[in-house]
């Protein structure tokens, strides 16, 4: 009898650890998602985040070679992979609250190779600018979260478009070339969604900036633009009324005794010809910008050093003040801040592994928790959270 009742207690505790084991992997409950797309093995990877910021990985989803940028919808239902090969297309999967599982749902044409896409805040349209086309568009997404296949306006714009996004209000729209150090000014109508050239209709930066990503403050006053060329984030007054942007301050995301040097713009992913090649050992190459949700800290990445570099943010003033760089994976493109504000997920195109670095609350320092494999070229992370 006694063997016996040894035997049902290790049962029960086999029955237990199993549960736990399927819980942690997301399908019980609904949870926290990462996404990562993996531009030389054409897929995108996914991991459930634990509540102690572990990850699980998931499947591997299908989608084509040189997949880049990816936005969610508004409403969480649907995430959008823009494809930067021939044919030129937009990949739409469904998200499954419960498990974070992609689906996929629809492809759709585009109209140029596009390293950024983002939708309107009614999930209604989808914007995309072109590096290469020197171009944006946008196109009309229907209900069920298809794209349609021609696009409402296809716009030329400055030289090198490498972002583009609403503002808060849904009333205007922005976007960086970073070829011609401007930044384009446009006013959006969200009935029929198509975009009129703002007065004046670009916000002009200081020569050889570079602006590439940007990101708005939660409360819709500032925008803050990451210079490829420089790792300086420029602070602009956000109009709330005209929509117009006035640039307030600058600072620098490397430390002082950084030997980088300014870069100069390069050539688009996949574009012929183009100038001869020259050493950019030495560039600034910075990449991507992302705030924590209460608008405390913002980081960027910068590509040549592998660095993440952290910012407090004066919410006031809109003002940045450098708080210091944390190594990461090599060549970091892309990463993202989870839904509460306490994890960083930082991805590398030259590294097979991604990292997730706890975000300390008063200091925003980064702790590294672990690393996970990842795809080849690892380059965009979406984050989206159902608890």
């Amino acid at each position: 009898m006694k063997a016996l009742a040894e035997l049902t207690k290790l049962l029960a505790v086999i029955v237990v650890t199993a549960s736990v084991g399927l819980v942690g992997l997301g399908p019980a409950s609904a949870g926290t998602y990462v996404y990562v797309s993996n531009a030389d093995d054409g897929d995108i990877g996914t991991y459930a985040l634990q509540p102690d910021g572990t990850l699980v990985p998931g499947a591997r989803v299908a989608a084509a070679k040189v997949v880049m940028p990816m936005a969610v919808s508004p409403d969480r239902r649907f995430l959008y992979a823009g494809v930067r090969s021939k044919p030129y297309s937009v990949h739409v999967y469904g998200i499954d609250a419960g498990t974070g599982a992609l689906k996929p749902h629809s492809v759709s044409p585009l109209a140029e190779s596009f390293p950024y896409i983002s939708l309107d805040r009614t999930g209604r349209f989808l914007f995309g600018a072109s590096y290469g086309a020197h171009l944006i568009s946008v196109n009309a997404v229907g209900a069920d979260g298809r794209v349609a296949t021609e696009p409402l306006q296809v716009i030329p714009v400055g030289r090198n478009a490498h972002s583009i996004r609403a503002d808060g209000s849904n009333r205007f729209v922005f976007v960086p070339t970073l070829g011609t150090d401007e930044i384009f000014q446009f006013t959006f109508d969200v009935r029929s969604g198509r975009l009129a050239s703002n007065t004046p209709s670009v916000a002009l930066m200081k020569p050889s900036t570079g602006p590439r990503h940007f990101v708005l403050s939660n409360d819709n006053k500032f925008l803050y633009a990451l210079s490829e060329l420089l790792a300086t984030v420029t602070t602009f007054s956000l109009d709330a009324g005209t929509g117009l942007l006035t640039e307030v301050s600058a600072a620098s995301g490397l430390p002082a005794d950084s030997k980088l040097g300014p870069g100069a713009p390069r050539g688009a992913v996949g574009a012929p010809g183009g100038p001869p090649p020259r050493n950019t050992d030495n560039d600034i190459w910075a990449a991507d910008v992302h705030l924590t949700p209460n608008g405390k800290f913002l980081y960027i990445t910068e590509r040549t050093s592998s660095t993440l570099g952290a910012f407090g943010v004066d919410a006031a003033t809109g003002k940045l003040s450098y708080l210091g760089s944390t190594p990461t994976e090599k060549q970091p493109r892309g990463f993202a801040i989870d839904p509460k504000g306490r994890f960083l997920v930082a991805a590398g195109e030259k590294s097979d592994t991604i990292s997730v670095y706890a975000i300390e609350p008063a200091s925003g320092s980064l702790k590294l928790l672990q690393k996970y494999p990842a795809g080849k070229g690892a380059n965009w992370v979406e984050i989206v959270g159902f608890d």
